[in-house]
This record gives C-alpha cells, structure tokens and sequence, in this order.
C-alpha cells in the first residue's frame, strides 16, 4: 500500500552550492526520494540558470526542471558573517554538493577535508567538468564543452556537421553518477559510520555513457559515422518518410526481424534472399541500395499505414514526435505520470519521476523564490541580523 508519509531520505539533509544543471539536478532527485535540500543562491539573482528564458511561463525553463522540493538560502559567501552562517548549517547536514568553480570551496574553507575533519559523516560531493586533479583540473567546463571533449560530437550529427545533444546530455550524466554516489554514500555510512568525498566528473560521466563508439572505434579502427538520427551501424534503422509527408521511426535487431519486415511491411519476400541484404553487415554496407527500396514502398502509404504493418509484423516503430506531442503523449497520460508543483509562477505541470514505486510517494514540493527560506533557516539556526 502507498504510503506518502515515509520516504527514503526523509531524514536526510543536504546543503547545496549549486548552479546550472549537473549539481542540481542531482539534488533535486534526492528531494524527490525525500531529502530536505537547502539550495544557497546569491541574493538578488540567485542562481544563473534562474535567467536562462522565461519559457516556463514566466520562469527559466531549466530552473522549473531542476529545482522543485527545494528551500532556496540566499547568502553571500564573501560575507564572513553569511559564510560563518554556511559552515553552521553544513556543521549539522548530511551530504554537501557543490559545483562551483574549480578550487573555489577550497578558498572558502569548504574543502573535504577540513569539512570532514569537523564532521566525520558527512559526505561531501564535488562536481566538476574534469574532477578535481590531473591537467585538466582548473580548466572551466560547460555542457557543450564536455560533449566536445569526450568525443560525443564526433559521431553526433550529419556527415558534414557534427551536432551537439538536444539536452545537456554531459550535465545530466554528471548528475545522475552524482546521485547514485551519493546513494551508494549514504548505504555506506550506515555500515561503517564515516562519511566520503565523493570527485565527480563530467568528462568521465560522459565518457561512460560513450562506451560503444569508444570499443568501435578501439586500437586506431574508424569511429561509427555520423547518420543523422540513423543507427550508425544497424540497418534498416532510423527515419523513414511516408508518403504523406509523416515520418516513421522503425528499428530491426536481426534476420528473423528482417524476414518479417521484407514480408510483412515491404510484402518482397523474395528480399530476404539478396545476397546484398542476408546480413546486418551487408545491409549496412549497402543502405543506399535498401534506403530507395524502403522509400518506394512507404510513398504508396500513409504514415498510418506505414506504422500498421510494423505493428503487425511486428517491427519495432515508433513516431517522431515533437515537445508538443509529448506534452500530450497518450502513454504517459495513460499512466498517470502527470502531476502540478507550485511555483512563483503558480501552479506548472511536472512529471513524476521514473519509476513507479509502492512502498512511497515521490515529494513533488514547490520551486522556490531566491531566497524565500532564509528568514525561517536563519531562525533555525539561532541566527539573528
């Protein structure tokens, strides 16, 4: 039975120095198991990401995604008065996050080290672009930066331009390593009672995440190519046009999928046994040849049509939807995964976060103003200015 009284990390609290995206949306996944996560933001302006756009009905549209269930404390670190008043708050917390600028907690007097000389259990996370030794160390890093570097617009792309993701793919990965070792942290100090440093890096983050190319390409071998939105090196796999203009997305995975397609969808049995496609290696080697075959078929359908085939083979499809279309994607709708936080900007719609659970609900808490829980945290605190 589901209960939304009794989460996770309910008795978890995490101090945040936080900007942009990596940092927080780490946080924010521990506020929605139930972490209390106190967000520092200079005031005034708060974090950056706050004046990205005004998509969001007014609000940044990457804020609204990263920093709902949050408390937002406005402080200013070059204040020594509002920097003794961190080192209180962090002196009681469980976990620190931070990704600052390189070296710049250190500067502070908010190293791991001397946090967990002070504070032997807590678990302090550092997120950077290249972690927080080697070379690279104080190198500044952005999303598109890291996409660079770690090779992820080499194979992105079309033949004669490389693209970057459409999402901040290196931030998100650096996120989602941060929280899960931030998990793994907490687990761990259960069993021995120490807390951890925990060094995240954006370029490994994302360098993970490029295994595939990376043993593709591995002992000098060409890299996959760049294909558009086409499998770089399974073919039929990618976008097809229908003859309505439509496109269909479709994907074969091996022979007895392809036997399928060149019967059911093409309705070319006799494909199956030419010699240039009785093999992914040779359908790949000639996609051209298969890519016009293909066309010709789907320009005599609609993308109904199209789509009903591949359901009825059955091959692996799907459309190419806009932001639009998923907004109001019929699934996530059917699976109740739409739910509304408040906002400065009042009520927004939200997704639930993956997973559906039974054993709790996941917070979905409000986003804040900068600075809308300094008063009562201050008070908290015994703090008064």
């Amino acid at each position: 039975m589901t209960t939304t009284k009794v989460r996770p990390l309910d008795h978890i609290t995490v101090v945040s120095l936080e900007h942009a995206i990596a940092a927080p949306f780490c946080t924010r996944q521990l506020a929605d198991l139930g972490a209390r996560v106190i967000k520092v933001e200079r005031p005034g302006a708060g974090d950056f990401a706050r004046a990205y756009d005004q998509r969001a009905r007014g609000e940044s549209s990457h804020f609204v995604w990263v920093n709902r269930s949050k408390e937002s404390l406005a402080l200013d670190l070059k204040d020594p008065q509002d920097l003794a008043v961190l080192k209180q708050l962090i002196a009681k917390a469980d976990v620190l996050v931070q990704n600052l600028a390189p070296g710049a907690t250190g500067r502070m007097g908010l190293d791991a080290a001397t946090l967990r000389s002070e504070n032997p259990r807590l678990i302090v996370c550092d997120i950077s672009g290249y972690g927080n030794d080697g070379p690279y160390r104080d190198k500044k890093a952005y999303d598109l930066l890291i996409q660079s570097e770690a090779g992820f617009l080499s194979i992105t792309g079309t033949p004669e331009h490389p693209s970057k993701s459409g999402n901040s793919i290196a931030d998100i990965a650096a996120g989602m390593y941060a929280y899960t070792n931030i998990l793994s942290a907490l687990i761990q100090r259960d069993k021995t009672g120490e807390g951890s440093h925990i060094d995240v890096s954006m370029l490994e983050a994302l360098g993970e995440w490029m295994g595939f190319p990376m043993y593709y390409a591995m002992d000098d071998a060409s890299p996959p190519p760049r294909n558009a939105a086409a499998h770089a090196t399974i073919y039929p796999y990618g976008p097809f046009a229908a003859g309505d203009g439509g496109t269909v997305m479709l994907g074969l995975q091996n022979e007895r999928e392809w036997v399928k397609f060149c019967d059911c969808v093409l309705e070319q049995p006799e494909l199956v046994h030419d010699t240039r496609f009785d093999s992914n290696a040779k359908r790949n080697q000639n996609r051209n040849a298969l890519q016009a075959l293909i066309l010709d078929v789907f320009a005599k359908l609609t993308t109904a049509e199209v789509m009903a085939r591949l359901e009825a083979a059955p091959i692996a499809n799907a459309r190419m939807n806009t932001m639009a279309d998923l907004w109001a994607h019929p699934q996530l709708k059917a699976r109740h995964r739409w739910t509304t936080v408040d906002s400065p900007a009042g009520e927004l719609p939200a997704l639930l976060p993956p997973g559906q659970q039974t054993a709790f609900d996941y917070r979905m808490g409000a986003i804040p103003r900068v600075g809308e829980h300094t008063e009562a945290i201050l008070k908290e605190l015994g703090v008064t200015r």
